[in-house]
């Protein structure tokens, strides 16, 4: 899971930005934006769930989201997507509750649900008006400890799931392209298999095994329950008592994954071919470092110069100046255990794939090597910085950023240490994980083209 950007300049660090977010805490000191913590509750009840209550700036709402502790990586060998496929049961049927209840319970009294499944988690949260707040702790009690796992809605869910393959993957000119990163960049890790998963690991499995993955895996121990916007601290804090206190979890401890991506020694070079590709397509993986690494923010930073709208710089090479692609960009995909950096670029013509190679490469070592403008680099971590605060605006987006601290860092602090370490990023940090990961480093090069007609 990446953060998008918007494709627009943004006004550099200053007082500028403090005086148009309109936001309180914020001050300003030698061109730093300093941001005050975000204050919260943190407690952990007694079957191991870990719970972050947040109060205030909900505007009469409230969201309320459960982090899991498991994603795409965690899917057993030869059942790719069983993740995914959960994050879909989920919104089925209970003891109480009826499927597709949560519909019923958020969109008709003006809210809203959603649910998303990554490589190291699986997230579901909700927005309502405040006063519906108990019946959201109690209905996500409920499908965390008595989900029906039955072959109706296993059969039901797994048809859906393989339809969004189809739509996501198999339908779209560029879906397989996309698609082919993980199981190439990765040489051991289970982040090999795409979270999505693939029609035939879907087809292979049995009602069996989607119930011990789901035995094993959600569990109040293995969860974060997180709450934020207008709501009465000690009124949250019976309603979680009275509704998850009483839940348990297996005596069997939760399996983690053990295995340890080696380094890449030897560049590789793949092709691949699909119907219904409009225009050749280039890909150049390299390995990159955890998502906790101190070289994280330098990358994001880097990611943004080189892909972050219409003047970065990626495009204005490629696809402006020489007009070799239609469109190009650069990906630090960073998850818990290893991580991969991605530059690909889709040709403008039918021009053989190779050819972007080169030109992806050069584009990537001026950054690495040549100087890089203060204007440049404040424009793009301004924008970084803006999103950010802008994420932390709503009741969603502020649960959101503390899901994420927790599934990478177990830490809610780290939601603060993120803005200073982005603003912190300098030139020579952006040069020096460039030269570090990418120029001269094995990759893979992976060349994309339309199939052969039989």
């Amino acid at each position: 899971m990446t953060s998008s950007m918007c494709r627009r300049d943004w006004l550099r660090l200053g007082g500028a930005l403090a005086a148009s977010a309109g936001l309180p805490g914020w001050a300003l000191a030698a061109s730093t934006l300093t941001v005050a913590p975000m204050t919260l509750q943190q407690r952990t009840l007694a079957n191991g769930l870990q719970v972050l209550s947040q109060p205030g700036g909900g505007g009469g709402r409230v969201s309320v989201q459960v982090w899991y502790r498991v994603g795409g990586k965690d899917d057993p060998q030869g059942r790719s997507g069983f993740a995914h496929l959960f994050e879909h049961l989920m919104f089925k049927s209970t003891a109480h509750l009826k499927a597709e209840q949560f519909d019923r319970l958020t969109e008709d009294v003006g809210g809203e649900n959603n649910a998303f499944t990554a490589e190291d988690t699986t997230a579901y949260f909700e927005t309502v008006p405040s006063h519906h707040l108990e019946r959201l702790l109690w209905a996500e009690a409920e499908r965390m400890s008595t989900l029906n796992v039955d072959e109706a809605n296993f059969k039901s869910e797994r048809a859906v799931v393989e339809e969004e393959f189809r739509q996501r993957v198999l339908a779209n000119p560029y879906g397989r392209l996309f698609e082919a990163i993980a199981p190439n960049g990765y040489l051991q890790h289970p982040y090999k298999r795409p979270v999505i998963g693939s029609i035939e690991d879907l087809e292979a499995a049995s009602l069996d095994d989607v119930r011990a993955f789901h035995t094993t895996y959600y569990r109040p121990d293995n969860a974060v329950l997180i709450v934020t916007g207008d709501f009465d601290p000690a009124e949250l804090n019976r309603w979680v008592d009275k509704y998850f206190g009483p839940l348990t979890h297996p005596a069997t401890p939760i399996p983690r994954v053990q295995v340890q991506e080696p380094a890449r020694t030897q560049a590789a070079r793949v092709s691949l071919s699909a119907p219904n590709v409009p225009l050749p397509a280039t890909l150049l993986i390299w390995q990159g470092p955890k998502v906790t690494s101190a070289d994280a923010p330098a990358l994001q930073v880097a990611q943004g110069l080189l892909s972050a709208g219409e003047s970065s710089r990626l495009n204005e090479a490629l696809v402006y100046r020489m007009r070799v692609a239609q469109s190009a960009g650069f990906q630090a995909d960073l998850h818990n255990d290893a991580g991969l950096l991605t530059a690909y670029a889709i040709a403008s013509g039918q021009r053989q794939p190779q050819t972007l190679v080169l030109p992806l490469v050069r584009e990537i070592e001026r950054l690495a090597r040549g100087p890089i403008a203060a204007a440049e680099l404040d424009k793009i971590k301004t924008q970084l910085l803006t999103a950010a605060l802008n994420e932390r605006q709503t009741a969603l987006g502020r649960g959101q950023a503390l899901g994420w601290a927790m599934i990478h860092y177990n830490d809610p602090a780290a939601v603060d240490r993120e803005l200073q370490q982005l603003q912190a990023v300098t030139a020579a940090d952006v040069q020096r994980v460039l030269r570090q990961y990418v120029i001269g480093q094995p990759a893979v090069t992976l060349t994309y083209t339309q199939e052969a007609q039989g």
